[in-house]
């Protein structure tokens, strides 16, 4: 599918004065599927045809992303899970599945925490995590992430290009998983709609977010009666084999897939092999 495709498949609701791009497809159990950074919902598109057989799958542009409503402001995550929430309760939904990666992972902590204090609007039946930095401890930031969200940030931005995106993909994406010229484009597309490669640097203050809510965000985890999974490209050098280490020293009966040589988008670089954690996860036949 084209993004062109993805976007006219979607729809927009109007949050607190904020327009955010969701899409909904499929029947079943619900699937809520939580983009990373810095790109946007379309990240799910190679797993979407096989996951709404079997799911009434529900995604979203997160503020500051995609399709979505982009402004020059640091985005809090606790902001995110409000949209997510307030999404849900657009569309009427009372449980379901989550699955997220990277920056969505954090959100996805978030709305655990929520649930573990029954504060939440609807029920987390299964949580499923992809490559992210759910401690921050373990989160090997890339040197351009670094100076982003330093005082330069802002003037550093304005050097950001398509170039400098290919280069930073090359070096999360696994060595035999390059991403295409194409998705690659696609990540562009997605960045610069509504001007939001100006704003890039303000969104990864999520950073220090999860320093300063670490013990919410781990205990969160550590806490739950919520089913957890985590699946991994073991070859990203941000969150890969380190952070899948240490998920495994603090986690209680951890429930961890590896995949070998796999980078920091297993969804995009081997959507098969996620596919068969997902469905074995979640118990689809």
């Amino acid at each position: 599918m084209q993004l062109n495709h993805w976007r006219e498949g979607g729809q927009f609701l109007d949050i607190d004065g904020q327009r955010v791009f969701f899409r909904t497809e499929g029947q079943g159990p619900t699937l809520l599927l939580i983009h990373g950074y810095p790109t946007a919902s379309f990240d799910w598109i190679k797993l979407w045809p096989d996951l709404t057989l079997h799911f009434h799958c529900v995604t979203l542009d997160m503020l500051g992303f995609g399709f979505s409503s982009k402004a020059p402001k640091r985005y809090q995550i606790k902001e995110q899970v409000a949209v997510i929430s307030a999404v849900m309760k657009h569309l009427a939904i009372q449980k379901a599945h989550v699955l997220s990666h990277d920056y969505g992972d954090t959100a996805a902590q978030e709305l655990l925490a929520q649930h573990n204090e029954n504060t939440l609007s609807f029920h987390i039946e299964s949580l499923h995590l992809l490559n992210g930095g759910l401690f921050p401890e373990t989160h090997l930031a890339l040197p351009i992430q670094k100076l982003l969200l330093s005082p330069v940030g802002g003037l550093l931005i304005r050097f950001l290009n398509k170039n400098a995106l290919r280069k930073s993909m090359l070096n999360i994406f696994g060595p035999n998983t390059p991403p295409s010229e194409q998705e690659i484009d696609d990540f562009w597309a997605l960045i610069v709609e509504n001007n939001g490669h100006r704003y890039m640097h303000l969104l990864l203050d999520y950073m220090n977010q999860r320093k300063q809510y670490r013990e919410r965000w781990v205990g969160a985890l550590q806490n739950t009666t919520v089913p957890l999974r985590l699946t991994v490209g073991m070859a990203d050098p941000i969150s890969g084999a380190h952070m899948a280490a240490r998920y495994k020293e603090l986690i209680p009966k951890p429930n961890v897939v590896e995949l070998e040589n796999i980078g920091h988008y297993p969804q995009i670089e081997s959507a098969e092999l996620v596919l068969g954690s997902i469905f074995e996860f979640i118990g689809i036949q």
